[in-house]
Order: structure tokens, then C-alpha cells, then sequence
């Protein structure tokens, strides 16, 4: 091995290193992430229940809430923050979070059915 090649390696070696421990870090999957697209999340309604019935997202996600379910149903905020139409089966509402909190929700129409948004 050259010098120059030497060089190279000491330099190259600690950001591979920082990579491969970043990555692993970011590789945990907790009860509440969902697969989804880059800066989103989504919950699925069905069977009367969203779910996950809570996630948990970074700031600027954007959660989209699909109605899998045969019956209508909402998905509104209990602090007013959010409140899609009533959504028909198929029917999708979206919302993006631009500040972190704690964001628990609730179909009106059948208001057992709770949910929560964590974002971080």
C-alpha cells in the first residue's frame, strides 16, 4: 500500500465508521413506525379502529388516514387542530404536522374509536 492509499484509508475509515453506526441506530423499529413514503405515515381505519391506534413521527410528516372500513367514518382532533370529511370506504384525508406534541384524534361519527399522533 502507497502513502497516498494509506492516507486515504485513515481518512476514510472513521466517516465509514460514523455511516455504519448512524445507520444502525436509525434501523430500531418501535410498535408505532409504519412503513410509508418518504415524510409520510399512514393509518389505516377498518374493523371500527385506526390503525396503528398510535404512531409516532418526526415534525413535517405528513399522516394520511385511509378508510378501509364498509362505514363512513372521521378522523378529527380533540383539540380541533385537524378534521377530515366524513370518508367514504376508499376515501383518504391527510394532514401534516408542523409542530411536535402529542395530537390524540377521534372518529365523530363513532367517537370509541381514538387514535393518537406523537410528533417529535
Amino acid at each position: 500500500m502507497t502513502k497516498k492509499n494509506v492516507r486515504i484509508a485513515g481518512v476514510l475509515m472513521p466517516v465509514m465508521i460514523a455511516i455504519l453506526l448512524l445507520s444502525a441506530g436509525s434501523s430500531r423499529v418501535t410498535a408505532t413506525d409504519q412503513p410509508s413514503a418518504a415524510n409520510g405515515a399512514a393509518v389505516k381505519i377498518d374493523n371500527f379502529a385506526f390503525g396503528p391506534q398510535a404512531i409516532t413521527v418526526p415534525v413535517g410528516t405528513t399522516v394520511t388516514w385511509t378508510n378501509s372500513d364498509d362505514t363512513p367514518h372521521t378522523a378529527a382532533s380533540t383539540a380541533g387542530v385537524f378534521k377530515s370529511k366524513v370518508m367514504d370506504t376508499d376515501e383518504k384525508f391527510s394532514y401534516t404536522f408542523t409542530n411536535a406534541g402529542t395530537y390524540p384524534y377521534y372518529c365523530t361519527i363513532h367517537p370509541k374509536m381514538t387514535g393518537q399522533v406523537v410528533v417529535k
